[in-house]
């Protein structure tokens, strides 16, 4: 493609490139979180409640603000640069969906969940919220890869 770069010509990534690692580290992170820390997570009883969120909370976060920064910024530079084509708006459209539903639904139900213990509409709800980040991010994944020549 005239005026575009590829990766590794002048030491730097290229838009499309970095929007495709972002969205697979996005991914391989998400399919890490519903595999295996929500089900550790869910399997917690009241008793030990408390310590298990709080310290998944502590280690999470900041696991959570590199990875969601990345693909921000990977979106942000993408949408900026690159032309609109199917591809990638699939892969905003996926990015969005996983980041809306973490806003809206999971970090929420998380607080309610610190104030409140294991209550099984909240732990239902976190599943849910979960389930629809996960598939934001192998849509986004898909459309990111789908961009790549």
């Amino acid at each position: 493609m005239v005026g575009r770069r590829r990766a590794g010509q002048d030491g730097r990534i290229d838009a499309t490139h970095a929007l495709l690692a972002a969205t697979a580290l996005h991914a391989g992170f998400q399919l890490t979180v519903t595999a295996v820390a929500y089900p550790a997570l869910t399997a917690t009883g009241a008793r030990e409640w408390a310590a298990v969120h709080a310290a998944h909370s502590r280690r999470i976060i900041p696991v959570v603000a590199l990875v969601y920064g990345a693909l921000l910024v990977a979106c942000g530079r993408a949408l900026a640069t690159l032309p609109a084509t199917p591809w990638l708006v699939t892969a905003l459209a996926g990015a969005a969906l996983a980041v809306g539903a973490t806003a809206l639904a999971a970090a929420p139900t998380h607080s309610r969940l610190a104030r409140r213990g294991p209550r099984p509409e909240l732990l239902r709800r976190l599943v849910r919220a979960d389930a629809v980040r996960t598939a934001g991010a192998l849509l986004a994944l898909a459309g990111a890869l789908g961009g790549v020549r």
